[in-house]
């Protein structure tokens, strides 16, 4: 019986270490996949600043017009 016993850990410890493989694909899957979002959210940032300095020059679709 104590055989059994060991048998059955050795079973359980070889399952855990398989999920913790495949956990660990995952979350380094997501953290690639955070580091492309963070990329993108810095692109966009810097796209929208330089739109907004752009625009800063031009003239504002708001203005009064120059005859009232």
């Amino acid at each position: 019986m104590n055989e059994e016993r060991i048998i059955e850990l050795e079973i359980k410890a070889a399952y855990q270490e398989d999920l913790l493989q495949s956990l660990n694909k995952i979350v380094a899957g997501q953290q690639q996949q955070i580091d492309r979002l963070e990329a993108t959210c810095r692109m966009l940032n810097e796209r929208i600043k330089s739109l907004s300095v752009e625009g800063v020059g031009g003239e504002s679709s708001e203005e009064v017009p120059p005859h009232y």
